[in-house]
């Protein structure tokens, strides 16, 4: 791939995640801190498509883009603990080959909300806040499987689009 058409396609990924996470923004499931993690379609794509490199990258851009535009400092902060952790497992797990797309997905979903307790815990400096980790693990199961099947629908129809 060129590397005009390489920085073309990451510039639209940023652009797809930050749509889809304003439109998220409009989705409310009444749990504090459960989100569906429809950018997290992009990042699924560019996992499998580009790989984990392109995928952080996109991943970060988006995070501090929309903490700007949309959240604050602690919002950031939060992004990119759980982004980082869920990126780092979907890739070794990718690499290890023994899951689909979505079981990755479902390991992400559940990570990424680890590393946002994580962040909690060591803002607030309360323990028991993981307490709460396991209704974000069920939250994160089912939005990691909504997201995994939508990220292999997309990359089962653009399989035969020529990228990477």
């Amino acid at each position: 791939m060129k590397k005009i058409n390489k920085i073309a396609l990451l510039g639209m990924t940023v652009a797809a995640a930050m749509i889809l996470s304003y439109v998220e923004s409009f989705i409310s499931f009444g749990v504090p801190g459960l989100k569906v993690g429809l950018p997290n379609i992009v990042i699924v794509f560019l996992i499998y498509k580009l790989g984990w490199g392109e995928a952080a990258a996109v991943s970060f851009v988006r995070c501090v883009l929309t903490s700007l535009l949309f959240g604050s400092v602690m919002s950031l902060a939060y992004s990119l603990a759980g982004a980082a952790l869920s990126i780092t497992v979907m890739a070794v797990l990718k690499k290890w080959d023994k899951f689909s797309s979505v079981g990755v997905s479902i390991a992400g979903g559940i990570t990424h909300n680890a590393g946002q307790i994580i962040v909690a815990i060591l803002v607030t400096g309360v323990e028991e806040i993981a307490y709460y980790m396991p209704v974000l693990a069920v939250g994160g199961t089912v939005a990691g499987l909504v997201i995994g099947v939508a990220g292999a629908l997309v990359l089962k129809r653009l399989e035969k689009v020529k990228i990477g």
